[in-house]
């Protein structure tokens, strides 16, 4: 794959609802589609295989999709690895792109001095990793390959965001 185009930016926040709303009130982003609790069948944060219990709100905000994200159980994560337990402090977290195998290119990254700080797999088999580019950009890097399902969910949020007419900003969906 050449060049690897951000997809996402991602905001970890202390309430998903409340931070998609004031991200649709400042900037217009949205509507937002808030997934609680993601199911996954594994999670491996720096070598140690882990619970994470997240949620998420996904919306459009101009070409680019934005999430926020928060961590619902406690213990190390990467959210954790940049914004510490119990520190009250909130902020960009990752930027997502495509790439064609997610192991290839965290060992890609492993390589540049991006280590793997997470790989995790949801219920369905979907993959999902973060390169640890906090080094050099200050923020974690997520790969995913972009498989129909993927794909069709961001053409989702593209096309909500441009028929959207004004009612409630937030809207509840599962993922499995």
């Amino acid at each position: 794959m050449s060049g690897l185009p951000i997809r996402q930016v991602a905001f970890f926040v202390e309430d998903v609802r409340a931070a998609a709303r004031a991200h649709h009130e400042a900037f217009g982003s949205g509507p937002f589609f808030v997934a609680d609790n993601i199911p996954l069948a594994r999670a491996v944060h720096r070598g140690v295989e882990r619970q994470l219990d997240h949620s998420s709100a996904y919306g459009q905000w101009g070409d680019v999709m934005v999430e926020f994200v928060a961590q619902n159980n406690s213990g190390p994560s990467p959210f954790c690895d940049l914004y510490p337990e119990g520190s009250g402090r909130w902020g960009m977290h990752h930027v997502a792109v495509f790439v064609d195998d997610v192991d290839t290119e965290l060992a890609r990254f492993a390589a540049r001095g991006a280590p793997c700080a997470l790989r995790a797999e949801m219920t369905d088999g979907f993959v999902f990793a973060f390169a640890d580019t906090t080094a050099t950009l200050g923020l974690f890097t997520e790969l995913y390959a972009p498989t129909k399902t993927l794909v069709d969910f961001y053409a989702m949020v593209a096309h909500a965001a441009k028929d959207y007419r004004g009612s409630d900003p937030i809207q509840t969906i599962r993922l499995t």
